[in-house]
């Protein structure tokens, strides 16, 4: 199982749909607090349509909290425009129950997260000259089934 991390999340939208495509995926969503809105929001349920009931979904106080509880070998892959690897790195090391993890749709991670994981940071290539970045939800779509392509997980 794959596993979507939203950390500090700010759009309710973009959590709704990061937890449709765990659904559809058969993924694990883990928010970490403080998040922007409430869990309870009409808007979040709307953009998570029915599927919001079948989220198998973690709330965590701290990342640091979800790191102590990952299995021991579970590996964390930090996305955000300012890392230097590639996620199409044909190198990669990526392996099932890995951690897909994604910012604030405002600020992204935090620079000293990035500076201590900087082996782990990934950058989804956007060669349009003008993009600064990509939405949040598209990002978690582009980089989760990315990775399931390359385990060859089922489809």
């Amino acid at each position: 199982m794959l596993h979507i991390v939203l950390h500090h999340p700010e759009i309710p939208h973009n959590a709704g749909a990061a937890g449709r495509l765990a659904v559809a995926t058969g993924s694990r969503l883990h928010l970490i607090r403080h998040l922007g809105f409430s869990l309870d929001e009409k808007h979040l349920r709307r953009t998570g349509l029915d599927y919001w009931k079948h989220v198998d979904l973690k709330l965590w106080d701290s990342m640091e909290d979800l790191r102590a509880a990952a299995a021991p070998k579970a590996q964390f892959w930090l996305f955000s425009t300012k890392a230097g690897r590639s996620l199409w790195e044909p190198s990669l090391t990526l392996c099932d129950g890995d951690y897909l993890v994604f910012g604030a749709e405002s600020r992204g991670l935090p620079e000293s997260m990035l500076a201590r994981h900087a082996q782990q940071a990934l950058r989804i290539p956007m060669p349009g000259q003008f993009a600064r970045s990509l939405n949040l939800s598209t990002a978690v779509a582009i980089a989760l089934y990315e990775v399931m392509r390359r385990l060859s997980l089922p489809s």
